[in-house]
């Protein structure tokens, strides 16, 4: 016979004057390959039908159903219930603003975030829709392809100790993202344009290094590494810049 579970669910509604934040418990029997996200929509269709959660696609692609699981950010349809104890906390994720119980909109602060790192590719080359796509070496693909992985799901940013303490910062994330176009040859800004954009106490510098966004990222991208890499390559740009010209050719 299955376990018991008793879920602890924070629940709040904004757009409702008379709604307080609270937790509410519930409780189901465990079923075989239960996943967190079979057990919310059981909740919702068996117990509360007013409880609000996202979802999507239900396998690890969309990043819709992230929500903090026993104090850790992570993906509902990922998290199977075999691997939690018998009393499950979930909580919305931090940082981004509330929708309802554990519903956040993740939407505006990716919008603003590709503001601020200008998500695209920059080229003064007009656009021929009849031409052949641009050739790229494979392992250099495969690189770029590596940092695409990223679903903007926002455990990362949930999980960031100076993103939870300061909204200016860009986060994992977004340095990730920036990292894909320094990859991308199509890409024709420069070392000081890039610079601009991270180079600041609100982009690599502000990183205390605490490895968190790491370490929850379900597509297990390698954050740490490129925030390292993105380090180095200001670093030694903003060098270049303080060197005299002369110089800067042999650095």
């Amino acid at each position: 016979m299955g376990r018991t579970l008793t879920f602890n669910i924070f629940r709040y509604n904004p757009a409702d004057p008379d709604s307080k934040p609270h937790m509410d418990k519930f409780q189901l029997d465990e079923t075989e390959r239960m996943t967190l996200f079979i057990a919310l929509n059981r909740i919702r269709e068996e117990l509360d039908p007013t409880l609000m959660f996202d979802f999507c696609c239900r396998a690890g692609i969309c990043g819709a159903c992230a929500m903090v699981i026993n104090g850790r950010p992570g993906l509902a349809c990922h998290t199977k219930t075999k691997d939690l104890p018998d009393e499950i906390t979930l909580m919305p994720l931090p940082v981004f603003k509330l929708v309802g119980d554990l519903s956040v909109d993740t939407g505006t602060w990716f919008r603003g975030m590709y503001q601020k790192v200008e998500s695209w590719v920059h080229t003064k080359k007009t656009f021929d829709p009849s031409a052949q796509e641009t050739r790229m070496d494979n392992a250099l693909a495969e690189q770029i392809y590596e940092l695409d992985r990223c679903i903007e799901c926002g455990c990362c940013v949930a999980a960031c100790g100076t993103a939870l303490m300061r909204p200016d910062f860009l986060g994992a994330v977004a340095l990730n993202r920036l990292a894909r176009f320094i990859l991308d040859p199509r890409d024709e800004r420069t070392e000081k344009e890039y610079f601009d954009i991270v180079g600041t106490d609100e982009g690599i510098f502000g990183c205390m290094g605490l490895l968190a966004c790491e370490d929850v990222c379900p597509k297990q991208i390698p954050l740490q590494e490129q925030l390292g890499h993105l380090r180095r390559k200001m670093a030694l740009a903003a060098a270049r810049n303080l060197l005299p010209r002369f110089l800067r050719k042999d650095f």
